[in-house]
């Protein structure tokens, strides 16, 4: 089995975009993220709208504002979770980093329960 840079299976990654299906660049994006659960079929890759599961995103009060947003988690430690641009060069170097050290992006506070919460409720490409 293979492990990741810093310990731990590859399967304890979770690289999910929180997006709307309204928004066309969310709906253009998915694709690049398909393409990268592709190329890493280890990783836990999963797409979450925002409001259709905004029952399951209220007790977090996060402020997305901007798309795509993306959280990236080894396990239940909180990586990172902030708005990236929607190229895959961008994906590729933020999953990169992100396998490397905890990366700056946004505060939240019960950062377990919002991955739990997410895994929950997203759906899983692939």
């Amino acid at each position: 089995m293979m492990t990741s840079a810093r310990g731990g299976k590859e399967s304890d990654w979770l690289v999910a975009c929180l997006c709307a299906a309204w928004c066309g660049t969310c709906r253009d994006y998915r694709a690049t993220l398909e393409a990268m659960a592709r190329e890493h079929p280890a990783l836990h890759f999963a797409w979450l709208d925002i409001e259709d599961e905004a029952d399951a995103l209220a007790p977090f009060d996060l402020d997305i504002e901007n798309f795509p947003t993306l959280l990236v988690a080894r396990g239940d430690d909180l990586r990172f979770l902030g708005t990236v641009l929607p190229h895959a060069n961008t994906l590729a170097r933020t999953l990169q980093a992100a396998r490397e050290a905890v990366l700056p992006g946004m505060k939240v506070e019960r950062p377990q329960a919002l991955i739990a919460a997410v895994r929950a409720a997203a759906e899983t490409l692939r």
